[in-house]
């Protein structure tokens, strides 16, 4: 029989581990599998990308409402919020034409 002080042990690892995992979900969304086209995805498509969350996404599509479109993809810089970091991780991932990534 385990007792009570092997019970709460075991209790505690159970519980770290499922945070950890939790975290780790957490941490790293799924990158889309075709480029996002910034011109004309919805709120809910621009969150699909790493460090854009709804407030930076209902930014992009308030810029271009304003702005007109995005000639090239280093314009979404212009949009409050997107500085040169994030760019850099979304410049592979996104896209001002009807272009895709390799399936």
């Amino acid at each position: 029989m385990i007792n009570s002080r092997q019970g709460l042990v075991a209790v505690a690892l159970v519980a770290a581990l499922a945070v950890l995992g939790l975290a780790s979900a957490y941490a790293q969304a799924p990158a889309p599998k075709a480029k996002v086209n910034i011109n004309s995805a919805s709120v809910p498509e621009l969150e699909t990308l790493p460090r854009i969350g709804p407030v930076v996404a209902q930014r992009i599509v308030d810029f271009r409402t304003k702005n007109g479109a995005f000639k090239r993809i280093e314009d979404i810089m212009k949009v409050q919020g997107i500085g040169e970091k994030v760019y850099e991780t979304l410049k592979d991932l996104i896209t001002v034409g009807g272009e895709t990534a390799a399936k």
